[in-house]
């Protein structure tokens, strides 16, 4: 007998938390290998590319005549949604996530990203939706800014007497930002949560790649590809790019349509505490006493914003908001 609907959103869940924990703790074990921030973005791009461009082409196939499509049919959506959409949620966001594992730890992603998150979402989604900000989201959100301010405020301070720690922190909260726009926008547009993963990834690729080769080849850009070992690549190709690019984005799709978004979200808010666990018991991260209670007053927040909302209908809109959910840790 085919497993239940119920049993496929459990299995899916622990897949969709396990790549989502591992991305902050792999991101940062990464740091002490040879790849670079860039080098490892381009085989994030490249490794996701090998399913999601072939599957877009039989998209836009399959919609022959349908003008809503760009890229030489790479991507199904129109140019402009493809643009606006590909800079933050497939450029700029991997970039800085990676960028930033080499400056702070794992533990500090574990809080600042997950918990900056919903904070520029609510703040973008107020001025460009014109989303309403509950006191009950307001409290969860106030919960969020204190446990972002514990930890990254050690650091700021700490900055004074020469640390870079700092730099990672204000790089996770910008990445946070990067996908909080992509967030907004794809409810903005109503996007297919598969379209807009397709359409992300061919802009990455037919941007990033060229640029990627011209200023590597010209010196502007380091890059560390060449001394790179085999396995090294090819297990950033694989986990970055179609772990955490098309198996989570597939696997968070199923969960939310087994336990709906609201409970998703709220199974994901497990993220920031695995992760920080797993920095300290994998890496040998400290664990002091301002990161654990800027992850309880996260994590809080978080559950708190979830139970506070109502939950969504059904139906493709929701679905595609749900899966820019703001938050989404990583992958």
């Amino acid at each position: 007998m085919p497993p239940s609907s119920r049993t496929r959103g459990i299995a899916a869940a622990v897949i969709t938390v396990c790549i989502w924990t591992g991305f902050i703790v792999i991101g940062r074990a990464s740091a002490g290998h040879t790849l670079l921030p860039f080098d490892i973005g381009l085989l994030r791009i490249l490794g996701a590319s090998v399913v999601l461009l072939p599957w877009g082409l039989w998209l836009t196939r399959a919609r022959r005549g349908d003008a809503g499509t760009s890229l030489g049919g790479l991507s199904p959506l129109p140019l402009r949604v493809t643009a606006l959409c590909g800079v933050f949620g497939g450029l700029v966001y991997a970039i800085l996530c990676y960028a930033g594992f080499f400056y702070a730890p794992a533990a500090h992603a574990s809080v600042l990203m997950p918990g900056s998150l919903p904070l520029w979402t609510a703040l973008l989604a107020a001025v460009l939706l014109r989303d309403h900000i509950t006191p009950a989201r307001a409290l969860g959100l106030l919960c969020i800014v204190a446990g972002d301010l514990l930890v990254g405020g050690g650091s700021l301070l700490a900055a004074l007497g020469g640390g870079d720690v700092w730099k990672g922190d204000v790089i996770f909260m910008s990445a946070a930002f990067c996908w909080s726009v992509y967030s907004v926008l794809a409810r903005k547009f109503h996007l297919d949560p598969v379209q807009a993963t397709i359409a992300i990834t061919a802009f990455a690729f037919v941007t990033y790649l060229p640029l990627f080769l011209l200023l590597t080849q010209t010196g502007v850009l380091p890059t560390r590809l060449g001394s790179a070992p085999w396995g090294e690549i090819a297990f950033q190709a694989l986990f970055q790019g179609i772990g955490s690019v098309v198996i989570s984005g597939i696997t968070f799709v199923q969960m939310v349509r087994a336990f709906g978004p609201v409970r998703s979200t709220m199974i994901t808010a497990l993220v920031p505490g695995l992760s920080a666990l797993g920095a300290v018991l994998l890496l040998g991260e400290p664990l002091g006493w301002n990161l654990l209670a800027g992850l309880a007053l996260v994590t809080a927040g978080i559950l708190f914003g979830v139970r506070a909302a109502r939950p969504a209908p059904s139906g493709a809109t929701n679905l595609a908001a749900a899966c820019a959910d703001p938050s989404r840790a990583g992958g």
